[in-house]
């Protein structure tokens, strides 16, 4: 399957010994139907992949004028070292 990868500016929060931290990027992403759950999004970033992002608890992506954001499920490397996020809402 191919995607179509959007510039996205892209916040993602990660726990740490200090709390959480959120980081902040701006990259490319594809968005992609997660089977079997109509409710939940996935989230492709190509690589080079931005620091953390496979450690990444939350996210909120801004792409094609709209907002998405929630708690990651499942973090997937992919073949192609891409990166796939499995994000259920908030």
């Amino acid at each position: 399957m191919t995607s179509i990868f959007s510039p996205a500016h892209l916040d993602y929060g990660l726990d740490t010994l200090f709390g959480r931290i959120t980081k902040s990027v701006d990259c490319r992403v594809g968005l992609e139907a997660v089977e079997d759950d109509p409710y939940s999004f996935a989230l492709r970033v190509p690589a080079p992949l931005p620091e953390d992002l496979d450690q990444a608890k939350t996210v909120v992506v801004r792409v094609d004028g709209r907002r998405l954001q929630g708690t990651v499920r499942r973090t997937e490397r992919l073949d192609d070292e891409s990166l796939k996020l499995q994000v259920e809402p908030d």
